[in-house]
Parts: C-alpha cells; sequence; structure tokens
C-alpha cells in the first residue's frame, strides 16, 4: 500500500492549493501549481496523450493527486519521448512512488520500446551517509525523516514494485547511490533523471553514469533550480564545467542538460 498522507499534511497541502487556485481566480488563463505562476500557453494540459500519462502517474500516490505538477511532468515527458529514439536504457535515482517514471513508461508503451528501466532509490529518505555537511547542518535529514513519517516519501519498496507490476522491462534497485549505481548493467543510457535530494549522490550519479550516456541523452535534474536547493545546484554545475557542458534552468525548478555529440 501506498503509504497514507498524515492529517497535517494533508492540511498543508490544502492550504497550498487554496494559494494557487486563488492565483487562477484572479488571473484566469495562468497556469499555477507548484511553485510555477505563468502567463503563457500551457495547452499540452489539455491533451489527451497528456492526460493519459499524468493520471497513470498520479495512480502511483494512491487516492490522491498531491503532488500536481503537471509541467514538470510535461518537461519529462517530453525529454523521455526524446529520448526513446536514441540507443540506451532509461535510468531513475530518487523514484519514491514513481509518479514521473509511470507516466513515461505509460506515455511511450514501455515494453514496445525493447528498452529497461533503471529505477533507483533507498526507499526510505536519505542515507545520512551521504548528505554533505553543509545540508546536515541545513536540516536536510531531519526534513527528510519528516517526509517519511508524513507519507511524502515512499517507506519501503513494496508498493512501488506493484505500481510496476504491470511493466516486464524495469528494475528496481534498493539502495543507496552511489553504492547501487554498479547494479546497473546498460551499455548505454538515453535518459537519466537524477531526483535525490541532496548533492554528494546527485553528483556521483551524473559522474558515474556520463560515459555511459549516448550522444544525444537527456539527463534531467528535478531540484536544480528550487529554491533552498542551491548545494545540489552548485555541485551539479561544477561537475557539468568539468565536463565541459552547461544545465539550462527550467522554470519548473528542474534543470535540463544534452549530452554532446562527439
Amino acid at each position: 500500500m501506498v503509504n497514507k498522507l498524515s492529517l497535517r499534511t494533508r492540511l498543508w497541502l490544502r492550504a497550498v492549493r487554496a494559494e494557487y487556485w486563488l492565483a487562477r481566480t484572479l488571473l484566469p488563463n495562468v497556469y499555477s501549481n507548484d511553485a510555477l505562476i505563468c502567463f503563457n500557453n500551457h495547452a499540452f494540459v489539455d491533451d489527451p496523450d497528456f492526460q493519459r500519462a499524468y493520471q497513470r502517474g498520479a495512480r502511483a500516490l494512491g487516492d490522491e493527486d498531491w503532488y500536481q505538477w503537471q509541467w514538470r511532468v510535461h518537461v519529462g515527458l517530453w525529454a523521455a519521448s526524446s529520448a526513446s529514439h536514441l540507443d540506451g536504457d532509461f535510468v531513475e535515482c530518487g523514484v519514491s512512488y514513481g509518479f514521473l517514471s509511470s507516466a513515461i513508461m505509460e506515455h511511450l508503451d514501455w515494453d514496445r520500446l525493447n528498452k529497461t528501466f533503471y529505477l533507483l532509490d533507498t526507499f526510505a529518505g536519505l542515507d545520512p551517509r551521504f548528505v554533505s555537511a553543509a545540508e546536515r547542518e541545513s536540516g536536510a535529514l531531519a526534513k527528510s525523516e519528516e517526509h517519511l513519517r508524513r507519507g511524502m516519501y515512499a517507506d519501503g519498496a513494496d508498493s512501488v514494485r506493484a505500481n510496476f507490476a504491470e511493466w516486464k522491462n524495469q528494475r528496481i534497485i534498493v539502495g543507496a547511490v552511489p553504492e547501487t549505481l554498479a547494479e546497473v548493467d546498460a551499455n548505454s543510457i538515453a535518459y537519466l533523471h537524477i531526483d535525490m535530494n541532496c548533492a554528494p549522490p546527485e553528483v556521483a550519479a551524473l559522474r558515474y553514469f556520463w560515459p555511459c550516456l549516448t550522444p544525444g541523452a537527456f539527463v534531467l535534474l528535478d531540484d536544480y533550480a528550487n529554491r533552498g536547493r542551491d548545494e545540489q545546484r552548485v555541485a551539479m554545475d561544477e561537475v557539468a564545467d568539468e565536463l565541459g557542458v552547461s544545465i539550462c534552468m527550467l522554470p519548473t525548478g528542474q534543470g535540463l542538460l544534452i549530452k554532446p555529440a562527439g
């Protein structure tokens, strides 16, 4: 079973939803959700293919879509769809309940692609061994433990395995990055999603998988531009600079990196 949200969390989410509702009421036709208010066209939310994929992703949460992150999922579906035409498997480091990866697999009719989706997570929140000193001081571990208690992080892999059971070509890897990276036995990777909420494992994942990324491969960083995630952004920028590439900062809070050819 998916972990149920605590009453306190539900009340907090209701208050947040009210703020976004107010923005949409005062500013008709804006997109307002997930820390983003945008006046530009967001017709993708009405696309039947997007709606089907998004709804399948939301099923991973159980009884309620409390993410409400349509634009971030739109970016993920675009990156994954583009990557589906390249040689290589898919990897997600930081799966939690599996919302985005489920939406992608539904969108791409996953098993027909003859690719494997590797899904890595502790399924127990942050591992204290792989949290930077600055993140520790900022309360990252306490926040992770709170999210586990409140049901906002997956606590255990059983419900996640059940969520992905309809697809054959997937492999759930339980444990902490970087210790589990070698369990990904892909020869090449076309899509890499990194969402581990702390810098050291994210840096380790990008460095480890970079040689395996096929030219043109898509790397999506979930927390890159989020407020309060400066440690992750600075660390990933340093790695990108070492690799001779740059990361595009997106208003969704994500970062996007495409591996150059040659």
